[in-house]
């Protein structure tokens, strides 16, 4: 895969070590130490993906994004040091498409930045009209080939599991009863003390290697039902 990457950050062991994996992986780098060097860069360099520090000497990460977002739709991803930051780019109010917080593991980088570039290959291929498509900050899932994807690692799911997963991604943001969920993906009348569907939500979220207690992708609201935001 060969992609132009664009990484801002001004501490430059940091940026050094993510050059170095990225290069790896067969990428060419281009390396900025602040946003207007980085503004200037994106005018006159054609970039496949940008990986921005939140936290940069001039302006900040967000608005940096902000200003690329004014012309450019390649994919943006986030690292910051700041757990309150992570709210800010979940929102997605700024047009990142994912975030990273620091310290991390560059595989984990690599493994992410190859995501996103398959996404954004892929939604360009298909002139973005992909509704069988979905994207959710590296988790890929394709209702027209059956495939799932998260950061870049193919995950084995079981039909009904695939369906779970879809209903939850294609109504992201919005929070699905488990009523609701074991009637469009089972096709029966929902009963009073049902437990199926919350152990088919345990057993995507292992799959996923999701924590129970604070899971980054299917949130579950009590008393009313799940969500993936």
């Amino acid at each position: 895969m060969e992609a132009n990457i664009l990484v801002v950050d001004d501490e430059a062991e940091i940026a050094d070590l993510v050059e170095v994996y990225l290069q790896s992986e067969g990428f060419t780098v281009f390396q900025c130490r602040t946003g207007t060097e980085a503004l200037e860069l994106v005018r006159r360099q054609p970039l496949d993906l940008a990986i921005l520090d939140v936290m940069l000497p001039d302006i900040s990460g967000f608005t940096l994004c902000g200003e690329i977002r004014k012309e450019h739709h390649f994919p943006v991803l986030m690292l910051t040091a700041k757990v309150e930051d992570v709210d800010k780019i979940t929102g997605l109010t700024i047009g990142a498409d994912d975030y990273m917080t620091k310290p991390f593991n560059p595989l984990e980088l690599v493994a992410r930045v190859k995501a996103q570039l398959r996404r954004y290959t892929r939604y360009n291929e298909a002139d973005r009209g992909g509704e069988d498509m979905l994207d959710i900050n590296g988790l890929v899932i394709n209702r027209s080939t059956h495939e799932c994807w998260l950061y870049d690692k193919p995950l084995v799911l079981t039909p009904i599991e695939f369906d779970i997963l879809w209903m939850l991604c294609e109504n992201r943001g919005q929070v699905i009863s488990a009523e609701r969920l074991f009637e469009s993906v089972w096709k029966e009348k929902y009963l009073d003390r049902n437990n199926t569907v919350m152990v088919h939500i345990r057993r995507l979220r292992e799959k996923m290697g999701e924590p129970s207690r604070n899971p980054r992708f299917i949130k579950t609201v009590w008393g009313v039902g799940y969500k993936i935001d």
